[in-house]
């Protein structure tokens, strides 16, 4: 089942006290980040947070569970009423992550190149030797 716009909304209002909050859908439920870390996701209209130490000693004894099936237990928030403690709870798991890696971006092959390995396969064809019967893939050298 699909989270609700309004309720990853209210969610997003309940942190805004940690800093700069986004969240983005994904097949059909929402990412939360921080700073570009994500920090949450938001799935049945539940919310559950990344799962670190310093966040398991900020709560004490949380309730853990999957966000979705096959996935491994979050830190299900049953209680968003304390915008205070959430925005705490949420700066803390962010700052033990690790900082996001910058993905290359990429580049755009010119048409003759793109032409080139759409034309580009390789024939297998094969060869005796004395070893025996023996596929043979002519790679190009280094």
């Amino acid at each position: 089942m699909a989270s609700d716009r309004e309720f990853v909304k209210f969610v997003c209002e309940q942190l805004c006290g940690a800093g700069e909050i986004s969240s983005r859908r994904m097949f059909g439920e929402a990412a939360v980040y921080l700073q570009d870390k994500v920090i949450g996701l938001i799935c049945d209209n539940q919310f559950f947070v990344k799962p670190t130490e310093p966040g398991r000693a900020k709560i004490g004894v949380p309730t853990e569970a999957p966000p979705f099936p096959g996935a491994n237990n979050w830190f299900l928030m049953a209680d968003l009423d304390d915008p205070e403690f959430l925005a705490d709870l949420v700066r803390t798991t962010a700052a033990s992550l690790p900082t996001p890696k910058v993905k290359a971006k990429k580049t755009r092959r010119s048409s003759s190149s793109s032409a080139t390995a759409a034309r580009g396969r390789r024939k297998i064809s094969s060869t005796r030797s004395t070893a025996g019967s023996r596929w043979r893939v002519p790679w190009p050298s280094p």
